[in-house]
């Protein structure tokens, strides 16, 4: 990390860009939760966890006790990446990418699985894929309806995208999140799809937590150590990119990062501006996570991390961002199944701080009595 980059307390709001404040979740409401938890019918600090997420829910919610999410809603954003053809970083073809938006559009993902199980809707938007939208156009045309281009630059050896497209996607994320908010909707999951996507995610993680290539790169979709040493290589080149312009991070997206990366990203900081909770996912929706949090420190107070996936970088960027996951199931797979995961714990947690009696309820003495 170069000794002018902002440190990780600092804003960074990206040239040509005027971006609200994110405002605080209510610390009202959270010492409000904190106060009845402390009266519930059991010894202090019992329930471990769920009193932590509940109290986060309570301020989030800006309300105490808080309610049950009604409308949470998974947003997959899906590109393709050129460094997964150029330097074969990816055990899958690139043509993986539209199959799996097609099986996104027919219910028959992991994805669709758990979000049914967890009463979650799923929405997926095509930002970059790298084939002719008629994929899909007949089935599902506003999957394409936002597209920025096809595909992305081969991120170590070339830019991502232009400045422009950086921009454009980045402004599509922030409007996909004001839609969906003001659609009704009350807990956000960014997915994500992409063969190749988490070598620019380890590149961003790895620039944004100042640690070496290797530390941050993982393998993905199942490579082999060959296929390891390749993206190593790719992630190490990508860095070099892009460490000059740690200070711009919409430039930094531009460089090494991806349109459907700029998309969730400004998604992201705009669900913060919108005071909207987020449960992140894995490793790409954490590495765009990182980027939003240079913009402004204050937006992580709205997110949650759904859990902690097998790939380094994804442990990297919660540590950095001080962010602590729900649960550690051994995932890989991203799409937003992680958070689907963590939702269920989330809304038990909401359940036991809103509807367990207090001792003065239930009519059993306290500790003090």
């Amino acid at each position: 990390m170069t000794d002018n980059a902002p440190t990780a307390n600092e804003s960074s709001e990206p040239q040509g860009l005027e971006l609200p404040r994110v405002e605080l979740p209510s610390e009202k409401a959270a010492q409000e939760a904190r106060d009845r938890q402390a009266i519930l019918t059991k010894p202090a600090g019992a329930l471990g966890r769920l009193e932590e997420l509940s109290i986060w829910a309570a301020s989030v919610q800006g309300t105490c006790p808080p309610h049950r999410f009604a409308q949470p809603r998974v947003l997959i954003f899906v590109g393709d990446h050129g460094v997964a053809r150029t330097a074969s970083t990816s055990a899958y073809p690139p043509e993986v990418t539209a199959q799996m938006v097609l099986n996104f559009v027919a219910g028959g993902a992991a994805v669709n699985v758990l979000a049914r199980e967890g009463g979650s809707t799923v929405r997926v938007i095509d930002v970059s894929v790298d084939c002719d939208p008629s994929y899909i156009e007949a089935i599902a045309p506003e999957v394409v309806a936002h597209r920025i281009r096809r595909g992305s630059g081969s991120i170590d050896r070339e830019d991502a995208m232009t400045m422009e497209e950086a921009r454009a996607s980045f402004d599509l994320g922030r409007t996909i999140a004001d839609d969906e908010i003001d659609r009704g909707t009350d807990l956000l999951i960014p997915g994500d799809m992409g063969i190749g996507n988490t070598t620019p995610a380890a590149a961003l993680i790895g620039l944004l937590s100042n640690l070496d290539a290797s530390k941050v790169t993982g393998l993905g979709t199942g490579i082999d150590d060959a296929g390891w040493m390749r993206k190593c290589a790719a992630i190490r080149d990508a860095m070099r990119r892009g460490r000059p312009h740690l200070g711009d991070p919409i430039r930094l997206l531009a460089t090494v990062g991806s349109p459907d990366f700029a998309a969730m990203t400004g998604f992201l900081l705009q669900a913060s501006i919108r005071r909207t909770p987020v449960i992140l996912d894995g490793t790409i929706s954490s590495a765009c996570a990182l980027v939003a949090d240079r913009m402004d420190f204050r937006a992580k107070s709205w997110w949650l991390a759904g859990h902690r996936s097998t790939e380094p970088a994804h442990a990297a960027a919660l540590s950095r961002m001080e962010l602590v996951p729900v649960v550690d199931y051994g995932l890989r797979l991203g799409e937003g199944t992680g958070a689907l995961l963590a939702l269920p714990i989330v809304q038990a947690a909401i359940a036991t701080l809103a509807e367990m009696a207090t001792f003065g309820e239930a009519g059993v003495s306290d500790r003090d009595a």
